[in-house]
């Protein structure tokens, strides 16, 4: 959520800005903004309420801004309502300071209330004003940008990414980071700063990461850090090493089509390198027999679809390890008072690496002593540097909102880590052992065979897609597998949907359904299909209508029942929800675009979310 893009070199900087916002839109955003500093007119910012393309016009592709220095910033409102004035970037008083943030300041209002006794004048309803003010009463005390920013740092509280121009330092800006990401970009033509690698791509594969704490200082042909004491620090660079056409729509009509039908070969991009000689190798972490024979609990913590994830191995990691595992919303374990200790392993799963109530619950966990391992899918980011140990899923970049491929990487990654461990502490036969390796290596091949039947699903989407309630039911990794398929309707179609265990509706949910309710009902998983089928009968019943999905192997007692059935490949149960969740990712998608919704952009999400 929110961008932040700044640049400053030998080109005018607007356009640039204006094409890295573009390319960060998938993070979700209500309004957006760019300022420019001239040699003739100072600084110059224009802000706009709503899509960049408002933006866009108003300056004329930005056009009509010249300078080679500057910020900007798409906004995704959490303080104050989303209009022109709220709109980053943010103005000093005088006019001489603009900056752009990212974050939470958690004690704006003490700052705020002490300023306004200072004789402050506050225009916006934001956070973020508060810190453009607060530099410039420091900078009017020291009259040194750098040292002013350093004040600033040492009285916030909260977390931040901020890119800061000065009316006065014409050939420079300033950065500086505290758990909210920020790059740095080393450009032939300039340098640069921004929130995700994807701003920059078309300019530079040469990045550093910025740790918290440290700030920046950026000119057209240097980039100089200093940690919170303004000691220089020396950056390890990185290569962003996929192509810019990887975050290109490449003819698809829609970033998720694209990201759903590239699941098989993102598939194989994580698992190849992990699978040698009919073995899983997890050269990249360092957990050993002894340590997982010690370890006593093991906790997955996650947000959303990452959560999902952790659902679905919970149920396979307890059948491969026979160990306790507990899933944990990363917003909530962090304030449970976790039972959590060095002979606890926790996995924490995230596709950015920055979301921030997972990062915070990570360092929570070892703060008491816990090991962590970290399955995130973007290299140097602040959870992958933090852990104990990472593994990559090797996902590529995922520009649509809605997560597809990052979801499918982070199962199929979870399953071998289960495998690897499950063998370790000897829980696992040889035979299953052989029979899951063989089905992994086969899930590419699996997927593509779901992805030919596209229309199918297009058609069951055309007949459904204007109910305003839906149920989605399963039992064991059916269920967990339809709490993903009940998210991604929800969010790109807007669609009151849940997702219930079958076994609960008679507790309950079942006074819910009536006629012509539609319950999509998961019978893929091979052990409770009779179950299954009997909770069909039991909706069938009340009236609702149903959409089944389930494996070749009870296609023909589904039909008999359901009104509408889609088959997948049966394969090894652990592997199933790989394949079940990608028929209802097609179905968010259809009844979404017969809907008219915005696919790639739902309203009121963001791809990244670095706030509480």
């Amino acid at each position: 959520m929110c961008g932040i893009i700044g640049f400053v070199g030998r080109e005018q900087a607007a356009p640039i800005l204006l094409d890295g916002l573009a390319r960060m839109e998938y993070r979700g955003y209500d309004s957006a903004g760019i300022a420019v500093r001239s040699e003739t007119a100072g600084l110059q910012v224009r802000k706009a309420k709503g899509r960049l393309q408002v933006l866009d016009e108003l300056t004329h592709g930005g056009a009509d801004l010249e300078g080679v220095l500057g910020i900007g910033h798409t906004r995704w409102a959490t303080h104050g309502e989303p209009n022109d004035i709220n709109a980053h970037p943010h103005v000093s008083e005088n006019g001489r300071i603009a900056l752009v943030h990212n974050g939470i300041i958690e004690n704006y209002m003490e700052i705020k209330e002490h300023l306004i006794k200072q004789g402050v004048t506050f225009v916006s309803d934001t956070d973020s004003e508060v810190v453009a003010q607060l530099l410039e009463f420091h900078y009017n005390e020291c009259h040194n940008m750098l040292e002013a920013v350093g004040r600033c740092l040492r009285r916030i509280e909260g977390s931040y990414a901020l890119g800061i121009i000065c009316a006065d330092y014409p050939n420079a800006l300033i950065a500086a980071r505290k758990d909210s990401p920020l790059i740095l970009g080393y450009g032939k033509n300039g340098n640069f700063i921004a929130s995700d690698v994807t701003a920059v791509i078309k300019y530079t594969r040469d990045v550093a990461y910025m740790n918290d704490g440290e700030i920046a200082v950026i000119t057209a042909d240097s980039i100089d850090v200093f940690d919170s004491e303004l000691i220089p620090v020396d950056k390890d660079h990185h290569q962003v090493d996929w192509d810019v056409s990887a975050a290109e729509k490449g003819g698809y009509p829609h970033f998720m089509f694209k990201e759903i039908m590239e699941q098989p070969e993102a598939i194989a991009k994580t698992v190849s390198p992990r699978l040698r000689d009919g073995r899983v190798v997890l050269d990249d972490i360092t957990l050993t027999a002894e340590y997982i024979q010690a370890v006593s609990r093991i906790f997955i913590i996650a947000c959303g679809s990452s959560y999902h994830v952790g659902m679905v191995s919970k149920y396979n990691w307890e059948r491969l390890m026979r160990r306790p595992v507990e899933v944990c919303l990363a917003s909530e374990f962090r304030y449970s008072d976790p039972l959590v200790d060095e002979h606890s392993l926790v996995i924490v799963i995230s596709q950015s690496g920055e979301t921030l109530d997972t990062m915070a619950a990570m360092r929570e966990a070892k703060r008491r002593g816990a090991r962590t391992l970290a399955i995130v899918n973007v290299v140097g980011s602040s959870i992958a540097r933090e852990a104990d140990d990472v593994l990559y899923t090797w996902a590529g970049p995922e520009i649509a909102v809605a997560t597809t491929k990052a979801y499918s990487t982070q199962l199929v990654l979870m399953d071998l880590v289960g495998l690897y461990l499950g063998d370790l502490l000897g829980a696992v036969s040889p035979e299953e052992y052989a029979a899951i390796v063989e089905g992994i290596q086969a899930l590419p091949e699996n997927m593509r065979k779901v992805l030919a039947n596209v229309e199918t699903v297009q058609y069951f989407a055309a007949q459904y897609f204007n109910h305003n309630s839906i149920f989605f039911i399963g039992r064991n990794l059916d269920y967990a597998m339809g709490m993903e398929g009940s998210l991604k309707l929800k969010e790109i179609s807007y669609i009151h949907s849940e997702a219930y265990a079958s076994g609960e509706l008679k507790h309950g949910t079942i006074s819910l359904i009536e006629s012509g309710t539609l319950v999509v009902a998961l019978g893929t998983y091979a052990a409770l299909f009779d179950k299954a089928m009997s909770n069909v009968v039991e909706v069938k019943a009340r009236g609702a209508e149903v959409l089944a999905v389930t494996t070749e192997e009870f296609r023909e007692r589904m039909e008999k029942v359901a009104d509408g059935t889609l088959v997948v490949p049966a394969v090894h149960p652990v592997l199933q929800p790989s394949l079940g969740v990608v028929p209802l990712q097609l179905f968010a998608y259809y009844v979404a675009l017969q809907r008219g919704c915005d696919i790639d952009k739902p309203r009121n999400l963001a791809k990244s979310v670095t706030v509480e």
